[in-house]
This record gives structure tokens, sequence and C-alpha cells, in this order.
């Protein structure tokens, strides 16, 4: 069979200090008729799974902890005992929505998952988190960056860039690098391509994400580098 890439969306309502952000949410969907990977489980864990179908899944793959993107993760693991994988350096973000268990892989970078005849390689890529990844698809032309890179630039959370300088050398160093064809599929939105945006590259470094100003700052839960959040579940 020939491995492809389904998108399924979810909505609903993140609050960050105290205010309400309406957001859409990507989970990627990676594999064949019999197989498949799911990356960045958001929400929706039936919504998921229906796309999946009968199909197997061998692994649920978070390229970040925060807690609307990890929130179908347990669910769509465990109908058939797939393995979580997570940067050991975002388990304090996953402890916000899941208390008593723990991812059952801890992902590094350049680690690699199989599925469908293809590979995943992680690419490690904090800036909005301090675990935050990517995964890299060289056979299907297609990087998954989670919140590190949108259709309109580097990802925000909630407005802010918690750690701008670490995020553009992420971007710099382990997305542009990349070859202008591959696909940027992101954890909000709707996908672009690393040649549409690395030629963006330099205003960002110059200060055009924050109006020259050169303090990238906003408030740290445990030194995780995410603002205090808190989710209202609300899918349609």
């Amino acid at each position: 069979m020939t491995a492809r890439i389904e998108r399924v969306v979810t909505s609903g309502v993140v609050e960050i200090d105290d205010v309400e952000h309406k957001v859409e949410n990507n989970t990627w969907i990676v594999g064949d008729d019999e197989e498949v990977i799911v990356v960045d489980p958001a929400r929706d864990a039936d919504k998921i799974l229906e796309k999946v179908g009968d199909r197997e899944v061998l692994a649920v793959i978070c390229t970040h902890g925060l807690p609307d993107h990890v929130g179908g993760a347990i669910e769509v693991a465990a109908r058939d005992e797939a393995v979580v994988a997570l940067h050991p350096k975002d388990k304090r973000l996953w402890r916000q929505t899941w208390e008593e268990t723990w991812p059952d892989i801890d992902m590094e970078d350049e680690g690699l998952f199989s599925v469908a005849g293809v590979e995943l390689e992680v690419l490690a890529t904090p800036g909005i988190t301090q675990g935050g990844v990517s995964l890299y698809c060289e056979s299907l032309g297609a990087v998954f960056t989670g919140k590190s890179l949108q259709a309109d630039g580097p990802g925000r959370l909630g407005g802010e860039y918690p750690a701008l300088a670490d995020q553009l050398t992420a971007i710099g160093e382990r997305l542009f690098t990349l070859p202008h064809a591959t696909r940027v599929l992101p954890a909000h939105g709707e996908e672009s391509r690393i040649g549409d945006l690395e030629p963006q590259f330099d205003g960002w470094l110059s200060g055009s994400l924050t109006g020259g100003d050169e303090k990238h700052e906003s408030p740290l839960v445990d030194g995780t580098g995410a603002a205090g959040i808190r989710l209202t579940l609300d899918d349609e």
C-alpha cells in the first residue's frame, strides 16, 4: 500500500492569562490502508478514530505537550495499545492534561518512526515549548511542524512568542534547510511550503514579528516556556 497523509480538524477554546481563544487544531494521520501513526491528537478522540477506521494505530506522536494538542492522545493510543511519544522536556506540560500517566517514549532529536514503508525523523524545534519537535518525512515530502512554524510564520502562544530567539534558530537550522518543495503541515491552519516561507526569514530576524522590539518575553510555568493555560473543550 502507498503511504499518504490525512488531516482531521477539531475546534475548541483555550484560555491563556484569563483570555479565551477559539482555535482549530490539526491532527495528522500518516499511513496506508493497514497501519497509521497519529500526530498531535487534539481533543476529539472519537473523530480522529473515525478517520483512522479499521487501520492499526502504531504510535501517537505529540510534537509538543500543550493541552489542546494532547487531549486525545491516551484514548487514541488505547484502542490498539499504541505507544505515545513526547519529548521529555515537555513532560511537565503533559501532566497538566494527564495527571496519572506518562508518555511511553521519550523522543530525542534525529529519532526515527516507521509506518507504511516511510520514516518520520524527529527534528528538535524548541521555542513555543522547550520540548517542541517537528517530524520530517522525506519520502512524502512533508514536515509536521506542530506550533513551531505555520503558514503565517512562526507559531505563537496566546499572541506571544515565549522564546522567539530559540524558535527562529530552530526554524533556520532545522526547517529552512529542507527542500523548498517540502509541505509544511502545522498544528493550526492550512499547509504551506518551505520555499514560500523561507524568503520571509530575514524579516523575522530583523524584528518584523515584534515591531522591532528585541525583548521576547512571556510568563513561564514550571520553566516549560509556556504561559499558563486552561483548556475548555468545545468541539464541533
